[in-house]
């Protein structure tokens, strides 16, 4: 069976460890083939971020400025599109409809095909524009995921935090992975 395409897409916004830490979750999937967007503001906070080699961790690459690229169509086939960190600027795009860049159109295709975008907004304290936009985002289709950890597992290490997250991100697009820890209640009443 061919590997199924994710595309994933990383905005100039602060969270390039965990941008890398859930892509090196999502490599461990055989069955996915993952390409990668990076922004150009992206590229600025990675540096700052020291986060390298980020490129490494895909399958394709796609250039962020063009807009001919495979994923600017609907017609090209993918299980669904991950941003993350998704910035606000972004997310305004996204909302708004506005394809100034690759990651921006490929989102709007996604939304047009229904299929799964998962925006994984990355700002604190959130004003109304941030909400308004969120909503506006969410009611288009998007599935809203900020980074926002369990700590029930035990766990206070990043990596292991982001593989939970990145297993919890997997969910919202049917695939199968032993990436996260299952809530399975405290008190089963029984069990069959």
């Amino acid at each position: 069976m061919p590997a199924q395409r994710l595309l994933f897409a990383v905005s100039g916004a602060s969270g390039m460890p965990l941008a890398a830490y859930v892509l090196e979750n999502l490599r461990t999937l055989a069955e996915l083939e993952i390409h990668l967007l990076i922004s150009n503001m992206a590229r600025t906070v990675l540096a700052s971020e020291g986060v390298s080699n980020l490129e490494n961790l895909a399958h394709v690459l796609h250039a962020a400025d063009d807009l001919a690229a495979a994923p600017a169509s609907g017609s090209w086939q993918s299980l669904g599109m991950i941003v993350c960190p998704c910035s606000m600027a972004s997310l305004a795009a996204i909302a708004t409809g506005l394809g100034h860049n690759l990651i921006h159109r490929a989102a709007d295709c996604m939304l047009k095909e229904r299929r799964p975008l998962v925006l994984v907004p990355r700002e604190t304290p959130l004003n109304r524009v941030h909400l308004t936009n969120m909503l506006a985002a969410h009611d288009a289709g998007a599935i809203l995921m900020p980074f926002m950890p369990a700590f029930y597992t035990g766990s206070s290490d990043l990596k292991l935090l982001a593989r939970e997250f990145t297993g919890r991100l997997l969910d919202q697009f049917g695939v199968q992975h032993s990436l996260c820890t299952r809530w399975q209640g405290k008190h089963p009443v029984n069990s069959l």
